[in-house]
């Protein structure tokens, strides 16, 4: 009897555990009709609510029970499918989702990939997803999207004036802001004097904006990490897509090589305004005084070959090359700006089995610019540049359903060169510059463990170091963050992070100009700090359609860098003289509600928050406000989808004014001359004046054209629509009385754009 009874004890025990086992499903979501990987896909259990999102590759991991018999899949511009798991295809599923345009009744927006849920059952906190199918439903300025002007439209992120590519993060200056394609950093992310990006929305997969809970992989800035993920070329497919601009034209082809194996892609972008200037100048060029229009133009270049060697070996390659170039001649003057970043990537991954991957990638990156001028006989040459070298290794383990790990280590050698300066004629030649070479390292360890169905916590530790020839520099920066979900909808989210940033961008006063110097720390320049805590309130209601949050954090920054009034950039054999230091600091709150399902779809963002900076050899010791801080940011989108062909959508954004430093007085000398003087204006504080508010709308049609060989549609845009004439900068003005002399100076805004309308052909076969 006892014997029956343990018996029939362990059957139970059995049979119970058998029924709990866990089981991984592994698999691929692609395109049905391209076979196109799909990236950021969201894999889920419709029960719990519970899954995961596909990678880079399309693929992706989750841990279910063995009770569960279906999972969903949901994806943008994608009909969601629901999938049947069974003995026969748990082990590894190929999904293929069909284009909503393959079946027109069934069209849905969704503004984002993810699942309200899903964000707000993930630990990262301050993070913004933006696919590019997203984006160019969007109002684009020129016809032109732009990835980097969609972000400005999130809370806590500010542009850094009308029109450009800039941002500022949480109280951040813009070289606080690390940008990373496909690994490696770009230190200059835009085109035409900042209103257009170095992104091609044709070659970008999506971009993840950290502002906050910084990853511990990531270091070097201090206040955001951008990371964009470049398409990736199919090897099942040609396909060939483009579009045709008034200001700019672009292509993208994907050839597969080698049938399911090897592919390449190869995207371009180029701008001909230039192409027209020429011809009015030369159909000018004999009219007395007639002054040559500038001549610019632009293009990029993106490469990416991916390799499949076999289910668990991959390699890949990706490079960027883009330049701009200005040129203006006169009849004794002349000048040529150039300027652009150029990158390469080489990645292997491998997957030793479901629970642990390694990738290792080599990087080089570079960024330059050069001013050449010419005066008669002279010319004169000014400049900086950087390039780089890195390897990084990255290691993710799954120990089980509670632990995971990731940990890597990373090493990049810099090469700068530091205000070059040249003058040449028949009887000079000066030329000057530092060149300066330094090493960073970096090693890391994060450990996330779900402690329960309510706690979860993230927590990792990076070691950073900075090596150069007069001083080695060695530091922690620990992250911390937790989350506890109060119920299925609704979760509480904390976190607190530390960086370093070792190189440090010094701008000259003309902002329009792309004359960026990065100088490295070194004995007597310390590297900058920033410590940032954060704690948010995330919540998802009305049936999963609307996601909302807010947010609220602090963050100190130690060992800021500005750049003393008057400094001399070029042929200075010691620029480090020319910087102070001192400490700055920023608060504020971000709120954020979004529509993520149904024909109408947008979201509302508004920001309050505060930037100090704090120097003894500047404004007197007294704390000022930067420049970029604004008190109230507020941005809202809306996007509709009138019928299968038409979409609607729109911005309105409104911020209070950026501040400046005006001269609070002039004094004035007398030349040697009787009749010759000058007023020189006398700068008291520094940022005292605040410009006017900023705001404006912008308006866009997406019409999608009929045709059975080739999807294509027609993008028109309408950049600030009512033609609010928002101020770019101040100059002074001069007053003069009857007898034609200057008896004041007067600060006047000076405004960029007025209305702009823009049209796009976009094709796709």
């Amino acid at each position: 009897m006892q014997r029956l009874f343990i018996t029939c004890i362990t059957v139970i025990v059995c049979i119970g555990v058998h029924a709990q086992k866990a089981i991984l499903l592994r698999g691929k979501v692609i395109d049905k009709i391209t076979n196109e990987s799909l990236a950021g896909a969201t894999i889920y259990i419709s029960t719990n609510e519970r899954g995961t999102t596909t990678n880079s590759a399309g693929e992706f991991e989750l841990n279910v029970n063995e009770s569960i018999t279906r999972i969903k899949v949901v994806y943008l511009g994608y009909r969601d499918t629901m999938i049947n798991i069974t003995n026969n295809n748990a082990s590894f599923l190929t999904i293929r989702l069909l284009p909503v345009y393959k079946n027109l009744s069934d069209i849905e927006i969704t503004s984002s990939r993810e699942n309200p849920k899903e964000k707000v059952n993930d630990i990262q906190m301050g993070m913004e997803k933006i696919s590019m199918a997203e984006a160019k439903l969007l109002p684009a300025i020129l016809g032109e999207v732009d990835i980097l002007k969609i972000l400005q439209l999130k809370p806590g992120v500010k542009s850094g004036g009308e029109g450009t590519a800039g941002f500022f993060v949480r109280g951040g200056s813009n070289d606080q802001n690390l940008i990373l394609v496909e690994h490696a950093p770009v230190y200059n992310p835009s085109h035409l004097f900042g209103f257009f990006s170095v992104f091609n929305s044709d070659a970008i997969s999506n971009v993840t904006l950290y502002k906050s809970g910084f990853p511990s992989q990531y270091g070097g800035r201090l206040s955001s990490v951008l990371d964009v993920e470049m398409r990736k070329g199919q090897a099942d497919s040609l396909e060939i897509r483009g579009g045709i601009g008034l200001l700019t034209s672009r292509l993208t082809v994907n050839l597969p090589l080698i049938k399911k194996k090897l592919s390449l892609l190869v995207s371009g972008r180029r701008t001909y305004a230039d192409l027209i200037t020429n011809i009015v100048n030369n159909s000018n060029k004999n009219t007395k005084d007639y002054t040559p229009i500038p001549s610019y133009f632009f293009y990029d270049l993106n490469l990416a070959m991916e390799y499949n060697i076999n289910e668990k070996n991959k390699l890949s390659l990706n490079g960027y090359y883009g330049k701009d170039l200005f040129k203006f001649r006169g009849e004794n003057f002349g000048s040529n700006l150039l300027w652009g970043n150029r990158s390469a990537t080489l990645e292997w991954t491998h997957k030793f089995n479901n629970r642990l991957n390694v990738s290792t990638a080599y990087f080089t990156s570079g960024y330059l610019y050069r001013i050449n001028s010419t005066f008669s006989e002279i010319s004169s040459s000014i400049g900086s540049r950087i390039w780089d070298h890195g390897l990084i290794n990255n290691w993710s383990y799954q120990i089980n359903d509670q632990h995971s790990l990731k940990f890597g280590l990373s090493s990049i050698y810099h090469r700068l060169t530091v205000g070059e300066f040249g003058i040449s004629s028949d009887f000079t030649d000066i030329a000057g510059g530092q060149k300066i070479e330094a090493g960073e390292l970096g090693a890391y360890l994060s450990h996330k463990w779900k402690i329960n169905n309510s706690w979860e916590v993230l927590s990792g530790l990076r070691n950073s170091t900075f090596i150069n020839k007069k001083k080695t520099f060695n530091n922690l920066e620990p992250r911390m963050a937790m989350k506890y979900n109060v119920n299925t909808t609704t979760s509480i989210k904390a976190s607190y992070a530390r960086m370093y940033q070792y190189l440090h961008l010094v701008s000259s006063s003309a902002a329009s100009l792309p004359t960026d110097v990065w100088y490295p720390s070194e004995e007597g320049i310390q590297p900058q700090r920033s410590d940032q805590v954060s704690l948010g309130l995330h919540h998802a209601f009305a049936q999963n359609k609307f996601y909302t949050y807010i947010e609220g954090y602090y963050k100190w920054i130690g060992n800021a860098i500005d750049f003393r009034d008057g400094a001399q950039l070029f042929a200075n054999p010691d620029l480090k003289n020319e910087f102070v230091f001192g400490k700055g600091w920023a608060y504020g709150v971000e709120a954020y509600i979004e529509k993520k399902k149904g024909r109408t779809t947008g979201w509302i963002g508004y920001t309050l928050s505060w930037a100090w900076r704090q120097f003894d050899k500047i404004n007197y010791g007294i704390a000022f406000h930067p420049r970029f801080d604004r008190r109230h940011d507020v941005s809202v989108v809306v996007m509709h989808k009138l019928n299968n062909r038409l979409s609607l959508s729109g911005t309105w954004v409104y911020s209070t004014g950026n501040f400046a430093t005006i001269a609070g007085g002039r004094f004035g000398f007398q030349d040697i001359l009787p009749n010759l003087g000058n007023a020189t204006p006398d700068y008291v504080r520094r940022n005292d004046f605040q410009m006017p508010p900023t705001h404006r709308m912008d308006l866009g049609i997406v019409w999608k054209l009929r045709s059975r060989k080739w999807d294509s549609d027609l993008t028109f845009s309408l950049y600030n629509v009512y033609s609010r004439r928002n101020p770019f900068f101040v100059f002074y003005d001069e007053i003069k009385n009857e007898a034609g002399q200057t008896t004041a100076h007067k600060p006047t805004l000076v405004s960029l754009f007025p209305i702009l309308p823009a049209v796009t052909y976009n094709f796709k076969f």
